[in-house]
């Protein structure tokens, strides 16, 4: 077989432009005199090479080029031959570097030839001008291999060039390969693209294309320059016309698409707020250096792909902003749960930024679950997010990122995210997964049930994990057990929540409890218990001892109750004299919940005469059935809207009423304790009725999760609203609102709207909670803070309690009313 045969047959073994074994055979067959130029020769490359191989730097020096797959092409002997000669060439095949040293060794002596992988090259970081490639890229992105290789060598060249250095490609522009190169070089990088001349030839071959990308300091998405337009492919065209051969005009005119694809997805990325980058684009540098914190960098991207994950996720990356610090993590891994993802909390930048703060993560990555991930475990999303987040943990230089994770899932407050600790490891990048849960260690659901009204409602009782230290219990065991009401269109808000204490079957929580407790058979083996029974505990499960439970009517689980009451210290003069002449004053709640407000306030205050309104019937069985609520004389339920039960009070023709002072005879509150007809009226003989409200309670919470406020309701909020509040009110009546949003903006809002109405407004905030009291005293006479400490002693002489020291709670609350 003569040379030129095995040229031949060696070209066609040469499918895999990958393999070094191919290569070697390649170049043996064709000896070290005989070279091969793949592309454009040099009669067409010396001009357009020239002009940009001449670099913007003073003085101007000899750029020190790398020419990574050099082969055994002439273009390096060339470029030397006019100049430029501090050249390194490199290739994998040992065979052609030996050949090429051999040729030039004493012709080209400052020439340099390495053996070297180009996807792996062994030099340091910024050591060259320029990276000349002559279809390096092209040969490595075979189609049947994808673009990991060719991921790789752009890898290596972005690493060894200097800034403000050039890589300068040749290449026949196949889509698969600009797919992969446009995208590399999107951010810090000035691009251009130009046509090679072709050589006048019989023979017509595919167009070579110039590719120059400029290495930039700035981080600054730029549009790719061309002069390949719609003219020069007209031309093509008509050139190819003559020619007959189509597939030239086709090349031409998939890299003009090719660009004007780019440009467009550039321009998006530009002037775009809410762009959605992949986890490469990130990589790549488009919100810069992401192994670097960015104080307020906030960045939306997708994670995952087909063949790389089992799932696809949206996620939200966060750097904490300065003022969050200090932190205890490097990173955390928040998932939110498809039911909560419409959340203000998580839905919103603002409510983003709040979790970022309370999970004192330096970067927060908040991963929002949807559907698709509806049948997967916590541990088989964690597996699967693992790799996907590793690369966007912040992290120096030597050190891997490693995501370790929590087998216990956060408590019920934000401000207890990070209760679980994971001990990090030295020189690595701590990170944590968190999600939004309740810190629950025991729980029976004891009742569910969907209201047309309300939806799903769930009463339960729980463990916590950890609760506070202030309660005289009898159990004799430190795991309390609370039974809980809660709204499933609020998922993660608990509505009411009850303490539970021991009592006698005749005694549990209310009829629905009683039956159940009367047929159980476990009752009738084990007896009733008894209140100092030393073998009671709960180890002996939650599902037996919730039998002979009862709701602990004298004790406020829930702490803005308590501020609510503590409240009550701003008309504590008013409720003085209520109580030394007699007088019943009239309280409404708007909002039944459980009935555990109403039924405190009827137990430490005998002289409320107290409405509730309620809108939903089924949530005032829950609160009989399970909560032991009841209603007297004294404590009667409207089933009604109290927007409108609020506006038909304002309105009424009945003469208005002064705080308490119906006359000098004793007033009563006169209704029927059989029905919940809602007929309430404080009347006495021969005297002026008054309808007006003494207390106004809202206590409501929202059904629409998205508007950033979780309690009241927006309408309860309306001017109109509060001027209906404000006419239905007796003088230096006390209006109250539990108000919770964790949106600084909507809660100025409501105040502001609040302080046009009013003129006396107060405001008490929780500390370890989002719930903040409004309170607001009907007058125009302004209200001294001075006075407070002696309104809290007369208040503490007010309350009447089973157990004295709970009462201290409500005094301590009372020291952090304060004026707005």
């Amino acid at each position: 077989m003569g040379k030129k045969s095995q040229q031949e047959e060696i070209l066609k073994t040469l499918g895999d432009f990958t393999s070094k074994e191919n290569w070697d055979k390649f170049f043996t067959i064709r000896g070290s005199d005989d070279s091969f130029e793949w592309y454009a020769e040099w009669p067409q490359l010396r001009e357009p090479l020239l002009s940009h191989l001449t670099l913007s730097q003073s003085p101007p020096l000899p750029p020190q080029i790398l020419v990574p797959g050099c082969g055994n092409s002439r273009l390096s002997e060339h470029l030397y031959d006019a100049g430029f000669t501090d050249i390194t060439n490199i290739d994998f095949s040992k065979v052609v570097i030996s050949d090429m040293l051999r040729r030039n060794v004493r012709s080209r002596p400052g020439m340099l030839w390495r053996v070297m992988d180009m996807t792996n090259v062994q030099f340091v970081d910024e050591t060259f001008d320029v990276v000349l490639d002559k279809g390096g890229l092209d040969a490595l992105m075979e189609p049947e291999l994808g673009p990991k290789l060719g991921s790789q060598y752009l890898s290596e060249v972005k690493r060894v060039l200097k800034s403000g250095g050039k890589f300068i490609c040749l290449t026949l522009a196949e889509s698969h390969v600009l797919g992969l190169l446009f995208p590399e070089l999107r951010y810090g990088w000035k691009m251009s693209v130009h046509v090679i001349p072709q050589k006048r030839t019989d023979k017509p071959n595919l167009h070579t294309f110039l590719v120059i990308a400029e290495k930039q300091k700035s981080r600054v998405l730029l549009q790719i320059s061309s002069a390949i337009n719609q003219s020069s492919l007209d031309c093509l065209g008509n050139q190819v016309d003559r020619s007959r051969e189509a597939y030239l005009f086709f090349q031409a005119r998939g890299l003009h698409e090719a660009l004007e694809s780019e440009n467009r997805i550039r321009m998006e990325y530009s002037s775009g707020s809410d762009i959605l980058y992949s986890l490469k684009d990130l990589q790549l540098g488009a919100e810069g250096n992401m192994a670097e914190l960015s104080s307020g960098r906030r960045v939306q991207l997708t994670l995952g792909q087909q063949g790389a994950s089992r799932f696809s996720y949206k996620a939200i990356l966060l750097d904490a902003q300065q003022q969050s610090g200090p932190f205890s993590y490097d990173c955390g891994v928040f998932l939110v749960p498809k039911a909560r993802a419409h959340e203000w909390l998580f839905s919103s930048e603002e409510g983003q930024w709040l979790v970022v703060e309370s999970s004192k993560s330096a970067r927060l990555i908040m991963v929002l679950l949807d559907t698709s991930h509806t049948n997967a475990s916590m541990d088989e999303i964690q597996k699967d997010l693992s790799p996907l987040v590793k690369p966007l943990a912040p992290g120096r230089e030597g050190t891997e990122a490693q995501i370790p994770y929590s087998d216990k899932w956060t408590t019920q407050s934000l401000d207890q995210l990070l209760e679980y600790p994971i001990a990090s490891k030295p020189a690595v990048v701590d990170a944590r997964f968190m999600a939004a849960s309740d810190g629950i260690k025991q729980r029976k659901i004891v009742h569910q049930v969907t209201s047309p009204l309300t939806g799903s409602i769930i009463v339960d009782d729980v463990i916590y994990e950890k609760v506070g230290d202030d309660l005289s219990y009898p159990l004799p065991s430190n795991d309390l057990i609370f039974r809980r009401l809660t709204f499933q269109r609020m998922e993660g808000l608990v509505q009411s929540e009850a303490l539970l204490t021991l009592g006698t079957s005749q005694k549990v929580l209310g009829d629905t409890e009683q039956k159940k407790a009367h047929s159980s058979s476990k009752a009738k083996k084990r007896g009733n218990l008894k209140r100092n029974d030393p073998k009671v505990s709960v180890s002996d499960g939650i599902d037996y001892l919730s039998e002979y439970l009862k709701v602990d009517h004298n004790y406020l689980a829930s702490s803005y109750h308590t501020g609510i009451v503590a409240g009550f210290m701003l008309i504590s003069s008013c409720l003085e004299n209520a109580s030394s002449t007699g007088e019943m004053v009239r309280a409404v709640v708007i909002g039944l919940g459980a009935g555990l407000l109403p039924m405190f306030l009827r137990a430490c205050l005998p002289i409320l005469c107290i409405e509730v309104v309620e809108l939903d019937p089924v949530v005032l069985d829950l609160a009989k059935g399970y909560f032991g609520f009841r209603e007297d004389k004294q404590l009667k339920v409207h089933i009604t809207d109290g927007i409108q039960f609020v506006i038909g009070v304002a309105n009424s023709k009945v003469d208005d009423g002064v705080f308490v002072n119906h006359g000098n005879e004793k007033a009563i509150c006169n209704m029927d304790p059989t029905s919940s007809n809602g007929s309430c009226t404080v009347s006495d003989a021969g005297l002026k009725e008054t309808n007006k409200i003494d207390i106004l309670i809202v206590d409501v919470d929202s059904s629409d999760a998205s508007s950033g406020l979780t309690c009241p309701a927006s309408d309860f909020v309306e001017e109109s609203f509060l001027c209906a509040v404000k006419n239905s009110l007796s003088e230096k009546g006390l209006f109250v609102i539990n108000l919770v949003s964790r949106s600084s903006a909507i809660r100025e809002m409501v105040v502001s709207r609040m302080k046009v109405a009013f003129t006396n407004l107060f405001h008490l905030q929780l500390e370890e909670d989002v719930n903040e009291v409004l309170f607001v005293v009907n007058t125009n006479v302004p209200i001294k803070n001075d006075c407070f400490h002696e309104a809290s002693s007369q208040l503490e002489k007010l309350l009447k309690l089973e157990h004295p020291e709970r009462i201290q709670s409500i005094i301590e609350a009372t020291k952090k009313v304060k004026s707005l």
